[in-house]
């Protein structure tokens, strides 16, 4: 569904779903009881100045009745963010896609707390592309590469490589050095490398993590295969085959090999604001697969390094 609004400061308009009948007189009374921890005041004056629009661009009033609208378009009204220092770089650039490479602490896309702080919106602004859309996502704890459509009408063409598995991932992870580690022979759980690792992986609405059920069937396989180690740390390279929700820190953490400074898993920590001096070490390296508009072989290698990895990795 188009938006009646155009993207502003890199960020598109958000669209509400609107019940058409129910106990609220108006379209604003219904907004003001959904989000019920702004001052209503506050959200009823943004009716006023016109900043909640129909599908067909018209602005709305306060006295709007319920059922006129099913939806509504507004913008978000920005958070105070804090600043995330650490650019984005371009590593490729045509008609269709936009390669970048994405540092660790930068979301993806908006949401939350974090709006201009967003690889989408930095980007959008910065190449004024409107329409940049990502076409696959990173966590915003993970660094490395991301690909972006440029235009519309061959979106859907390269989102179709993600959906079919047709993108070949690789990434490189820093663990500490596994208990009872031996460099002479090397295994993660007493399975020597590469290591194919599978389990069943869920995500639970309202849950930060995601759940494993030896149980169940997997859904998940990843191919790990060592780069090297020290005294200190393992260095690993990971190939998906799936792309469950923090597949490659479940599976790491389920063979002793934890990413360094996750806080997620094996345990989950209490939230803290970022430390920027303890990135994640989880990097997304490499991007391979075949054009779909031209049939060229393309691949992409980020720039980045991961700061933990054994010397002269």
């Amino acid at each position: 569904m188009t938006s009646p609004l155009p993207v502003r400061d890199g960020v598109g308009a958000t669209r509400l779903h609107v019940p058409l009948s129910g106990r609220w007189p108006t379209i604003g009374a219904y907004m003001a009881e959904r989000f019920f921890h702004l001052d209503p005041e506050r959200l009823l004056g943004r009716f006023d100045r016109g900043e909640i629009v129909a599908r067909d661009g018209s602005a709305l009033s306060r006295h709007t009745p319920l059922g006129a609208h099913e939806f509504v378009w507004y913008y978000r009204e920005p958070p105070v963010e804090r600043d995330i220092p650490f650019e984005i770089e371009v590593l490729h650039q045509d008609r269709d896609l936009v390669v970048a490479d994405k540092p660790h602490f930068l979301p993806t896309t908006p949401g939350g707390k974090y709006l201009q702080n967003s690889a989408l919106v930095r980007l959008r602004n910065r190449l004024g592309i409107p329409e940049l859309t990502p076409i696959h996502r990173l966590d915003r704890a993970t660094a490395g590469l991301l690909m972006f459509s440029v235009r519309p009408q061959t979106r859907g063409a390269y989102q179709l490589l993600f959906e079919r598995r047709q993108v070949e991932k690789v990434y490189e992870a820093v663990s500490a050095l596994p208990e009872g580690w031996d460099p002479a022979a090397p295994a993660l759980a007493r399975r020597a490398f590469p290591v194919v690792f599978r389990n069943h992986i869920e995500k639970l609405r309202g849950h930060v993590c995601v759940r494993t059920d030896p149980e169940r069937e997997p859904n998940s396989e990843t191919l790990i295969e060592l780069i090297g180690s020290d005294e200190r740390v393992l260095h690993t390279l990971l190939r998906p085959h799936s792309g469950r929700m923090h597949q490659l820190r479940v599976h790491l953490a389920a063979l002793g090999a934890g990413i360094l400074h996750d806080g997620f898993y094996p345990e989950l920590l209490p939230e803290a604001p970022d430390d920027f001096t303890r990135p994640l070490q989880l990097l997304a390296r490499e991007l391979h697969f075949t054009d779909p508009l031209s049939g060229a072989a393309r691949a992409f290698r980020t720039r980045r390094t991961l700061a933990y990895a054994p010397s002269g990795a």
